[in-house]
């Protein structure tokens, strides 16, 4: 039986080269290793232009992981920070800041809207005492693509830190850190590279990292102690995850032979157009207006028929070759679809056709919302 399409924002479905590069066991000091980790590095730093003046920080563990590994290496125990708020993975922020003891000011905005810059500008002029802005990219929550050329240009005027949780746009979105000013952009293996999830990391600016050590409040996740002991040895702290770090580098390979950023951003627009096409023509509306969609998921809102119910949904379109993604909105019922991973346009109208399928089977008559 052929495994599902994960039509999640990851872990997603991955190419073939990507699983059989899991097949071989590394050792963890092992030269040969080493030099896989080195590369992956490098080659990281290099998708978002960084070299001159960034290192690559990876670490064992989901996505948000490092996002708070980031949080806690880079802001010290007396910063502020403040955190555009609309989506789930926001307030994920904001809660982490909390647990770490670092004061948080949160930036409150409806879901279905982009972070707005002026009002990020009018917040950090009145309260000086922000030295941070944390700032998710593409809101996975909901599929928003907040601006994130325009904020950065904004926090850098005011002089504060820019860290950018990047996790569903790195290797997709274009983003150049020689024009764009942040301290720090965290993203995870298993998203928009497509590789194998388990590993976590953060593009930094080589000064910023110099200037936090002993910052972190917790040892696995401090990054300046990670970052040095990799430069000085060429080794990870603590036990790595090599099987995902492998995939990782067969995954680069397959980034930059599919056109790097600008190709992989092409596959994904595809995506979701053929995705939006296909489920607007059954009566179904998306969550958000087209000119803040980003290309990696897209969230629907449920139909209103009484006959329609996500579980029954979910495990009709699994049986079909689809896995789908409950909604994350506390304000209305959703679910989610998503563009990104070894698929294309071909492979979301037969996602759509699997969905019709399912609901009409169900007895529901109307796909569109209340």
């Amino acid at each position: 039986m052929q495994d599902p399409t994960l039509l999640t924002p990851g872990p997603l479905t991955t190419s073939l080269a990507t699983r059989m590069a899991m097949l071989r066991d590394w050792g963890s000091w092992d030269g040969a290793f080493n030099a896989l980790t080195t590369s992956v590095r490098r080659d990281l730093v290099e998708i978002v232009n960084g070299a001159a003046d960034h290192v690559c920080v990876p670490l064992q563990g989901s996505g948000t992981f490092a996002v708070e590994a980031a949080l806690a290496t880079l802001v010290p125990r007396s910063g502020r920070v403040l955190v555009p708020d609309n989506g789930a993975y926001c307030k994920r922020i904001v809660r982490i800041l909390d647990r770490l003891g670092r004061e948080a000011v949160a930036l409150a905005q409806r879901e279905d809207t982009p972070a707005d810059p002026a009002r990020i500008d009018a917040a950090l002029a009145a309260d000086p005492g922000i030295t941070h802005v944390a700032l998710v990219h593409c809101e996975t929550g909901t599929g928003i693509l907040n601006p994130l050329p325009r904020i950065a240009a904004v926090v850098a005027a005011r002089g504060r830190r820019l860290i950018v949780d990047a996790m569903s746009s790195f290797g997709a979105l274009p983003i150049d850190a020689a024009t764009l000013p942040f301290d720090a952009l965290v993203s995870a293996s298993g998203k928009c590279l497509e590789g194998a999830p388990g590993m976590g990391f953060i593009i930094v600016r080589r000064t910023a990292i110099e200037a936090a050590a002993g910052q972190c409040p917790s040892l696995v996740l401090d990054l300046h102690d990670q970052w040095t002991y990799m430069e000085a040895t060429g080794q990870w702290r603590f036990t790595p995850p090599t099987h995902v770090v492998a995939a990782l580098r067969s995954a680069l390979d397959q980034h930059r032979a599919g056109g790097g950023q600008p190709g992989r951003l092409a596959r994904y627009a595809a995506n979701c157009a053929a995705l939006v096409d296909g489920m607007r023509e059954l009566g179904f509306r998306s969550f958000l207006d087209d000119s803040v969609q980003a290309p990696i998921i897209v969230t629907f809102l449920a139909p209103a028929d009484p006959a329609y119910d996500f579980g029954e949904m979910y495990r009709r379109v699994r049986d079909m070759g689809f896995m789908l993604y409950p909604g994350k909105l506390t304000e209305a019922d959703t679910f989610r679809v998503g563009c990104i991973g070894d698929i294309d346009a071909h492979g979301l109208r037969r996602a759509v056709a699997a969905i019709r399928d399912s609901l009409t089977a169900m007895g529901v008559r109307t796909f569109s919302p209340a």
